[in-house]
């Protein structure tokens, strides 16, 4: 036993080092200056031109990154499920699909669409179809190729916590006590999902806040490309948003693993 603690606590030395040194050095560089230590590299953030705006808009590209997602499928895993466990294998394979597809070929056929659209659909309603998913101000061709994106992560967590669920009994138990079917699903199915949704979610985040190939190739502007944008300039800056940026990232798994512990420790005190 003393042996095995020893080992685990080298792996987590090591582990520590690995992902502190190259932080601490990220650090130093972002606050050292000829005249010493300087924070202007953090204090000048809100008032870099564009830092707000594309902060803003990849937050709100990751919510309905997060809805979209969700609402595809949740109902589609809890349906093949239920009623076609047979299709469950034909699901799987189309939503790891987006893993053998590099994110730049997946954006190089979404430009083909959207090329295609303009000269065979100028005469139709669909036309307008294709002008608004391209606006600026929330470009929903991102969040297409958001969701495309993060389909095989999002489907691992959600299928992982329905397996540890049994979803038939407790929809069939709801349906005798008189629920209705969303009914079920909705009070009995996704409180017992809710470790699975913020997993599905956490990593549907952390994939949008850090996506560069697509924004960029589709000529758009989020926060990992406004970093790239900055980091041919300043440089201090850039390093010092991607620190924070890092950092944000780390306090929301804290969050949802702190969310989870929760879960856990007031079912084992229910039970």
């Amino acid at each position: 036993m003393s042996r095995l603690r020893i080992w685990r606590g080298l792996v987590l030395l090591v582990a520590g080092i690995y992902f502190l040194v190259p932080m601490a050095a990220s650090l130093w560089f972002s606050v050292d200056t000829n005249e010493g230590i300087d924070f202007a590299a953090y204090t000048g953030l809100l008032s870099a031109p564009g830092f707000t705006e594309s902060l803003v808009l990849t937050l709100e590209l990751a919510a309905v990154t997060v809805v979209v997602l969700l609402l595809l499928l949740v109902p589609a895993l809890i349906a093949v499920r239920l009623g076609a466990p047979k299709l469950r294998p034909v699901l799987e394979v189309v939503c790891t699909l987006p893993l053998v597809v590099p994110p730049v070929a997946l954006t190089a056929g979404l430009i083909g669409v959207l090329r295609w659209g303009p000269d065979h659909l100028m005469d139709t309603p669909f036309f307008q179809t294709f002008v608004f998913i391209q606006d600026p101000a929330f470009p929903l061709v991102l969040v297409i190729a958001y969701v495309l994106m993060s389909l095989p992560l999002a489907y691992r967590a959600l299928d992982a916590g329905l397996r540890a669920v049994d979803v038939r009994t407790l929809v069939e138990a709801a349906r005798n006590c008189g629920a209705s079917w969303p009914r079920a699903v909705v009070t009995v199915v996704l409180p017992n999902l809710r470790g699975a949704l913020l997993n599905a979610s956490f990593l549907t985040l952390a994939l949008v806040l850090g996506e560069f190939t697509a924004s960029s190739i589709l000529g758009y502007q989020p926060f990992a490309v406004w970093i790239y944008t900055v980091g041919n300039s300043e440089g201090q800056m850039s390093v010092a948003v991607s620190i924070l940026s890092l950092l944000i990232t780390w306090v929301l798994l804290l969050l949802l693993a702190s969310a989870g512990r929760e879960r856990r420790a007031k079912t084992a005190a229910t039970s």
